[in-house]
């Protein structure tokens, strides 16, 4: 049975070495993505992502990370064959493409969900970066409120 990928890409008006360390950096993540961690994403090292609308804080290992083109993680907390890579590559002058895939769910009812959702998640991922980085703003700022407060 084929397996399922979540992907997402988007194209930020931001030279390559400022959009990478927005991924390895806690100190820029902080700014769109998660509320902490314990260090910077790289190859061989787990980190513990925190993020503002949960308690928990999430391992996150960094598998393969090429400076300026590739970040790949595991943070599926154990699962086989779940990981995250990111391809970044120079569009133009100062632009560029970044590509999310996010490996594998099985290809049956719940692992379509988790595509699904994992899918919206990385676009969001991708939405707010840009926004960080293009504009200064942090668009999860209250973005979630609502999945905690009914």
């Amino acid at each position: 049975m084929e397996k399922l990928t979540a992907k997402a890409s988007i194209q930020i008006q931001k030279p390559i070495d400022k959009v990478f360390e927005a991924i390895v950096d806690p100190n820029k993540m902080n700014h769109y993505f998660i509320k902490s961690s314990t260090g910077r994403l790289e190859t061989d090292t787990t980190v513990e992502w925190n993020f503002p609308e949960f308690p928990d804080s999430f391992p996150v290992t960094g598998k393969k990370i090429t400076d300026n083109t590739y970040v790949s993680f595991d943070w599926s907390g154990g699962l086989p064959n779940q990981l995250v890579e990111i391809n970044l590559s120079p569009f133009g002058e100062n632009s560029t493409v970044i590509k999310v895939t996010e490996h594998e769910m099985n290809n049956d009812s719940e692992g379509i969900l988790m595509m699904m959702r994992q899918t919206e998640g990385w676009a969001n991922f991708l939405a707010c970066m840009k926004a960080y980085l293009e504009y200064g703003i942090n668009l999860r700022t209250g973005a979630f409120d609502f999945m905690f407060h009914k």
